[in-house]
């Protein structure tokens, strides 16, 4: 069976630690490709002003365009309304039966995961790979799992990961000051932005 990552999320924008935490899933659990599926309308972030789909989906491909391993997905950006990772999950097992799902999120997603849409679905239909920071501790993450496997079922996955303090909200606060966000993102993407005038507010 292809072992699928699936990384999902506003990326708004997409930036470098989003790119690093795919390169070390594949590595650490053997994963054919991933998938980065930006969301719809996220219910948790309901209120935000965010881009539309369709631009927060070209800034994801072009990050990944020279990643043959790596693709893009607009499943959720084309679905109507809020969209829930535990609906998307079941549509993509329904869709590719031959493959297995890995949920890839960090730290802070892990230890928030109760307040998502139906975890038990989730759980029931991938993995969860969950990225261990340096602002918190292996102890912490093994305790978190053990609750949420107790609880849901299913496997989760805990990977060592570089302490990041790169995020998409810093991103769009530094061009907002006019300040540079170089290095932060693909220069593709970088150029992307400035030539769309996106997040000068």
């Amino acid at each position: 069976m292809r072992k699928i990552g699936i990384m999902g999320g506003t990326f708004n924008p997409i930036h470098i630690g989003h790119l690093m935490l795919s390169e070390w899933a594949m590595d650490a659990v053997g994963l054919d490709e991933i998938w980065i599926i930006p969301a719809g309308q996220p219910y948790k972030k309901a209120e935000e002003t965010i881009l539309p789909g369709q631009e927060r989906l070209h800034m994801a491909e072009l990050a990944v365009r020279e990643n043959k391993r790596i693709s893009c997905l607009d499943l959720e950006i084309e679905r109507k309304g809020y969209t829930y990772t535990y609906e998307t999950l079941e549509e993509l097992k329904s869709r590719f039966p031959d493959a297995e799902f890995y949920f890839i999120l960090g730290a802070d997603c892990l230890f928030s995961l109760e307040e998502w849409r139906k975890p038990e679905r989730i759980l029931k239909n991938c993995t969860l790979i969950a990225a261990v920071r340096n602002d918190t501790t292996m102890e912490e993450m093994e305790e978190k799992r053990n609750e949420l496997m107790r609880r849901f079922g299913g496997n989760v996955i805990l990977l060592p990961f570089a302490r990041m303090s790169i995020s998409s909200s810093e991103i769009r606060k530094r061009v907002a000051e006019g300040k540079s966000i170089r290095y932060m993102v693909p220069d593709a993407v970088k150029d992307y932005i400035e030539e769309k005038g996106f997040y000068r507010g």
